[in-house]
């Protein structure tokens, strides 16, 4: 893939003063192919770039002045289309522009697809990948490419030219370059994928099929991708840094759907590019490491897409090679006719209604509030906010100057949406016939809506599967990727009631995971003195080896995994591992008290031989009152009944009550009760792995 090309040269950052550099973008997007059929035109480019162009001009962490972003695209008054040339032009240009320590951002959004390599030697697959502008021609026997083509050797090259002049880059490319997906939805006009399969481009799919036999395949199980990194600029001090973001794997699709979910108003944008630039406004001054973790979590809670987003090069580097700094929970306010507005709207994670405190300063304690405010009106980027009385508390007339609106805890939503399939064939209407006895089992956590209604999960009936019986439960998009681990519940010989039973549980199991992940991301790492880190050995390397948060570590069959955690603190703490299977299990391998001081270092468990996919190791750190019993999270595990235990009536306890699906009917819980005070706040660490199975 073009990743390939772009990261085996060495990364060398330059310390240059920050008001010395200058800031550039190239922001791509096809989305009208003028030589291919209408059908296979896209919607969603356009308005990636627009949301990208805005966010850096207006919010950004460094300033990107606005002559310094070039934007290529169709469809947009004022710019010019992302043809071949036009994206050679601004390229060069840059190159031309850069100075050491500058800064260049380049964002790739349209289709995909792959081509028989005119270089084997640097294809191990023998494709090479290719992006595709919007005056894409055919494929030409003749002289073995695509006509108007943008090669990944051509990409490393251009990017190359750039970094020599010792700026660093950072290229997101939101498309795709393999892979299939099942279209089980065909209502859901919506989404559409952007990997382009080579035979619309008029390649022989029999030759492309001999290519990929003939391939070297894969020397080492446990890399990122087959292909092997081959130098592509010369290495040496002045040669800027460089990260690369991938929105999927090569066997993967990635889609592109209206966003964001839920509100009134939104636009076709591609999955990644949304949820990459909603985890920047969120955490504007993340490493690219914390960036990648968060969009995997994302992922991974919101079942939006089942693609697997890559990251790559100098991810310990701050974003945009800004400041390192927190999450952006507040932000000022300014006094209009309207209300309070402030800098920030749906892409910050706002929504309408929401209620924010008014602070005098950035640094009081919420406690001290004036009072508080409602959204009542919000787009991408602000929100206005109109005065409510709350807790007892009046918002006064006279107002200070320097106002911020900060953003409240949020209460965790703990209820899943699943669209019902489309009726007319024998598997749906079995289910739709059940449907009372389906939400009777199910319980009032899981609300059914109508088939394309908007949903965290899809069901639906695929004829031509290798299950054409079954309902088949999908991500919100309604693409199945790779059925083998696509969950599905077969309707043959089954009556209404135990049709209902099964798909309820099979519907429950994958919640709680996903409830649990979505409670870790809330809570996330804290402020605990408490030292973690996970270790990993095979049979190649018997010597414990620390496993990298990014990019995401693969752990092939019989790799083992231990964990060593250190307790710095004057208090005890209790360490409990739980681990998140690809198929939604749930396993508890450790419970632990640690003193002041005390060290754990205990092995876990071993990679099995039928894994395959994406996964998350989550690590739960509570303070432990003095004299009490060890707290086991033991009963989170998938395969125990007793899912409504609490711990000793704190709220954190309700809250792994629930996410471990309660039986309450409370659709959302708080974080923390209105009164607690039990020391240290509880953290929750996260790991995302990949597993494959190897003979």
């Amino acid at each position: 893939m073009i990743r390939k090309l772009l990261l085996t040269t060495a990364f060398a950052l330059l310390a240059l003063p920050a008001a010395a550099r200058e800031n550039y973008a190239i922001l791509i997007a096809a989305n009208d192919y003028q030589n291919l059929d209408e059908r296979w035109w896209l919607k969603g480019p356009r308005n990636d770039v627009d949301l990208v162009a805005t966010y850096l001009t207006t919010e950004a962490p460094v300033p990107f002045a606005p002559e310094n972003v070039t934007v290529l695209t169709d469809g947009t008054e004022g710019a010019q289309p992302a043809t071949l040339a036009a994206i050679r032009e601004a390229f060069a240009k840059v190159a031309a522009e850069a100075q050491p320590g500058d800064f260049v951002y380049l964002h790739f959004s349209g289709h995909g697809t792959q081509a028989p390599a005119t270089n084997d030697d640097t294809e191990l697959d023998g494709l090479d990948e290719l992006f595709l502008p919007v005056d894409i021609g055919k494929w030409n026997d003749g002289v073995g490419t695509v006509q108007n083509a943008l090669v990944d050797d051509e990409i490393g090259q251009m990017i190359d030219a750039i970094r020599a002049k010792g700026a660093d880059v950072w290229v997101v490319f939101d498309s795709c370059h393999s892979g299939t997906a099942t279209r089980a939805v065909e209502a859901d006009d919506e989404v559409r994928t952007r990997q382009l399969d080579p035979s619309v481009l008029g390649m022989d799919p029999a030759a492309m099929e001999d290519v990929a036999s003939r391939s070297i395949g894969e020397d080492d199980p446990r890399a990122t991708t087959p292909e092997e990194m081959a130098d592509t600029a010369p290495a040496g001090e002045g040669l800027g840094s460089f990260v690369a973001f991938y929105a999927a794997q090569t066997n993967e699709v990635t889609p592109e759907k209206n966003m964001p979910k839920g509100k009134p108003g939104r636009k076709p944008h591609g999955v990644f590019t949304y949820t990459l630039f909603e985890t920047l406004a969120e955490y504007p001054s993340a490493t690219y490491g914390q960036l990648g973790q968060e969009i995997l979590r994302k992922y991974s809670v919101t079942s939006i897409a089942k693609t697997t987003p890559l990251f790559e090069g100098d991810l310990d580097a701050v974003a945009f090679a800004g400041a390192e700094g927190g999450r952006v929970a507040q932000w000022p306010a300014e006094a209009t006719e309207a209300g309070l507005t402030i800098p920030a709207g749906e892409l910050h994670g706002l929504s309408q209604g929401a209620v924010l405190a008014v602070m005098a300063t950035a640094a009081d304690a919420t406690e001290n509030a004036l009072g508080y405010v409602e959204i009542t009106s919000i787009d991408t980027f602000t929100a206005t906010a109109t005065a409510i009385e709350q807790d007892g508390k009046v918002l006064p007339a006279d107002l200070p100057k320097g106002l911020y609106l900060r953003k409240l805890d949020d209460a965790l939503d703990f209820t899943l949406t699943v669209a019902l399939p489309e009726p007319g064939t024998a598997p749906a209407d079995a289910l739709l016939a059940a449907l009372e006895d389906l939400k009777a089992e199910a319980g009032p956590r899981l609300n059914f809506v109508a088939a394309g209604a908007e949903a965290d999960l899809r069901l639906a009936v695929i004829p031509d599967s290798p299950r054409p019986d079954a309902i088949w439960v999908l991500p919100s998009t309604g693409l199945a990727d790779d059925l083998t681990t696509t969950p599905s519940v077969g309707t043959e010989g089954k009556d209404g009631a135990t049709l209902a039973l099964t798909l309820a549980d099979t519907l429950a199991h994958m919640s709680k995971a996903l409830n649990l992940m979505k409670l870790g991301g809330a809570i996330g790492a804290g402020e605990m003195d408490v030292e973690v880190e996970m270790l990993t050995r095979s049979a190649e390397t018997p010597e414990l080896t620390p496993l990298p948060l990014s990019p995401v570590p693969t752990l092939i069959s019989n790799d083992e995994v231990h964990v060593l955690a250190k307790n710095h603190m004057d208090v005890p703490v209790d360490v409990n591992v739980l681990y998140i299977g690809a198929d939604y299990s749930i396993t508890h391998w450790a419970a632990e008290r640690l003193q002041p001081g005390d060290e754990l270092k205990k092995g876990l468990f071993a990679i099995g031989g039928q894994v395959m996919g994406q996964e998350r190791m989550i690590v739960i750190i509570t303070p432990a009152k003095p004299q009490s019993p060890v707290e086991n999270l033991g009963y989170l595990a998938q395969d125990a009944l007793e899912t409504s235990r609490g711990l000793a009536g704190s709220a954190f306890g309700d809250a792994l009550t629930e996410a471990g699906f309660g039986e309450t009917t409370r659709g959302a819980v708080a974080l923390s009760g209105p009164e607690e005070d039990t020391g240290p706040a509880p953290m929750i660490l996260q790991l995302e792995l990949r597993t494959k199975a190897v003979d």
